[in-house]
């Protein structure tokens, strides 16, 4: 019989609806009730209208013609959502036709219209149901629309069929199979599926490279890169992109540099999206200078592009080149996303960009921007690292979704700010909320047990790392330790809790007791502790610069020079102090013996004032006490 949804015929029922509605002779004549729901049908327009049409034509059962059951299926198809699965279902199931088109249009509509593809499911179902068989078009919308619904069962019994029709060799099934094996995270899958394959081109090659990299193989996935090139297949731009991404996730510079002159080579247009990948793969590569080049010369910038370099900057400790690049961005009028609005929050934390972080809370609610999830920890913990401890405890109080990030940022900024009793509290608040702490968590939770001298608090938290949690310490969970033991005048103790570590000490452990050790003045036993930190960081001046002060607190001067005297021999020098201040939204740096402020004349003149005008006001005070 001729198809149902036959555009041809349903434009031809409208057309005689309409010209029976405009004909002059039929307005004043009775309407025959096939010709009513006819028309009606035409200017349904919804599902609700759908419904009420149906159940009408059914009630007053008029001659149902081939026009209206067109009518009737189209429209369904046109209004129907995952919502309506029943009436759909029951719709479709009194479809009397055994052409297999039917099915695949109705099944091709809903897998490409957004909620409906639980229906594509419906038809398909419908579909085996009345016995109808499908073929090489059937079977990719439905796999599609298992993908979009991540039903990777339903997609194994989708397989199945695939199989049984003898569709195993189409490249087309095949690749749609493949994609929906990526989507849904079975890469094995995918790789058995490929492996099956007697015939691949690109789009299989690319959904295997996908596949690998968003699993976390990325090595795997540029293994198949160059395995794809041995066969003499060329990437386009779509596939670059993936590659890309996998070489920023692998960190190898030397690979990175490969793929771009993979890319000049082959001649492949760097657009927007290659552009970005190439900027994000040399920043996470290390490769500033290189980023900064692919940046410059994009034509064409979006908002991913500058929050590839803001996130790059601050993952390389550039942070307030990091915040340079945010304002580059607002002069040229860009809105920020949410992953803009974590980098500069990121940027503002570790620079000690209050006043900025700020302008960003008041952008984040001026636009209704909801503070949850990164942008809310990413809040808390600005505020905590640059000082505003009672602001980061109000963003916290005000988060609806919080997870361990949010208790982790909140408890690390207490500890620090010497506030141990609240970090404390909120740690055991987490397991009221089903929040299971990490790693980070507990260095935050044992500093504050630290810092307020809690010793058997301390104890108790680091026996339940294992004990409870299942977390293995890590060297700063037992550097804290010592630190928590050393504070406590129990530098025996903290020896010995050292030599029986199941793991390496590093320097961090050395570091926690030699400063043990400068508190509670044992210069035997940070000679030692000296000589261990030598041994695992020889370069660095720290450990120097904390023995020295060891021996001038003990009054041994001759000590102190001669450990001077060698840092001077080995061309260790103590790094600069440095102190900071935010003016109008910038943070200027000063480092002892640093001439490179632009205002740096101005600066020491005032300094210089400053210094004369205090001379005077003593010279007149000690003038005053001799009268």
């Amino acid at each position: 019989m001729p198809s149902l949804l036959s555009l041809s015929k349903i434009h031809k029922a409208m057309n005689l609806a309409s010209l029976y509605l405009s004909s002059p002779i039929n307005q004043l004549a009775p309407e025959p009730v096939e010709f009513a729901a006819l028309t009606r049908l035409v200017s349904c327009k919804s599902i609700a209208q759908l419904k009420q049409i149906h159940a009408s034509i059914i009630k007053t059962k008029p001659p149902q013609t081939q026009e209206q059951k067109q009518l009737l299926y189209a429209k369904l198809i046109l209004h129907c959502s995952d919502d309506d699965a029943g009436y759909a279902s029951s719709v479709l199931a009194r479809l009397d036709s055994s052409d297999v088109f039917v099915y695949n249009e109705t099944i091709r509509k809903f897998a490409r219209s957004q909620g409906s593809c639980f229906m594509a499911l419906v038809a398909f179902k419908v579909m085996l149901e009345n016995g109808v068989v499908p073929d090489r078009y059937t079977l990719p919308f439905v796999l599609k629309a298992c993908a979009e619904m991540r039903e990777v069962g339903v997609g194994r019994v989708v397989h199945g069929f695939v199989v049984k029709c003898g569709m195993v060799v189409n490249l087309y099934v095949k690749n749609t199979l493949m994609r929906l094996y990526a989507v849904c995270g079975g890469v094995g899958d995918v790789q058995k599926v490929f492996d099956g394959s007697p015939e691949r081109d690109l789009v299989s090659w690319t959904t295997l490279i996908q596949g690998c990299v968003k699993s976390g193989l990325a090595k795997e996935g540029i293994d198949a890169f160059f395995e794809m090139g041995e066969e003499n297949l060329r990437a386009d731009e779509k596939l670059m992109v993936v590659v890309l991404s996998g070489c920023a996730r692998l960190g190898d510079l030397q690979l990175a540099r490969r793929m771009y002159r993979y890319v000049c080579e082959n001649r492949l247009n760097v657009d927007v999206f290659v552009g970005n990948a190439l900027v994000d793969m040399y920043m996470k590569c290390g490769d500033l200078d290189f980023a900064w080049k692919v940046f410059n010369d994009m034509d064409e910038k979006n908002v991913v592009t500058w929050n590839a370099m803001i996130a790059g900057l601050a993952q390389l400790g550039e942070f307030k080149e990091a915040l340079s690049v945010f304002r580059r961005m607002q002069k040229l009028g860009l809105r920020p996303d949410d992953i803009t609005l974590v980098g500069v929050l990121n940027s503002c934390a570790n620079s000690g960009a209050l006043e900025l972080g700020k302008w960003v809370n008041a952008f984040i609610d001026k636009n209704g921007i909801l503070a949850d999830g990164y942008i809310g920890n990413a809040l808390v913990d600005m505020y905590a690292k640059c000082g505003s401890i009672d602001e980061a405890l109000r963003v916290f109080a005000s988060m609806k979704y919080k997870d361990v990030y949010s208790y982790t940022s909140l408890i690390v900024g207490l500890a620090a700010h010497g506030q141990a009793e609240k970090a404390l509290q909120v740690f055991a608040e987490m397991p009221k909320k089903v929040i299971k702490p990490d790693e980070v968590t507990f260095v935050g939770v044992l500093t504050a047990c630290s810092h307020a001298g809690l010793l058997q608090e301390g104890q108790k938290h680091f026996e339940d790392m294992s004990d409870v949690y299942n977390l293995s310490p890590l060297p700063e969970h037992y550097g804290c330790m010592v630190d928590i033991l050393g504070r406590s005048g129990l530098i025996d103790e903290a020896e010995e809790f050292i030599q029986k570590m199941p793991i390496e000490p590093d320097a961090f452990v050395w570091g926690a007791l030699l400063g043990a050790c400068s508190i509670h003045g044992r210069v035997v036993q940070g000679k030692w502790v000296l000589e261990k930190l030598i041994e695992i960081e020889p370069g660095k001046d720290g450990a120097y610069i904390l023995m020295s002060n060891i021996y001038s607190s003990a009054s041994r001067w001759k000590d102190a020079l001669k450990l001077r005297k060698s840092m001077k021999d080995q061309k260790l020098k103590k790094a600069p102090g440095c102190s900071s201040i935010e003016l109008d939204g910038t943070v200027h740096e000063f480092r002892k013996g640093d001439k490179s402020h632009p205002k740096f004349q101005q600066i020491h003149a005032m300094l210089d004032n400053i210094t004369f005008q205090l001379k005077n006001v003593e010279h007149a005070a000690n003038s005053c006490e001799l009268l």
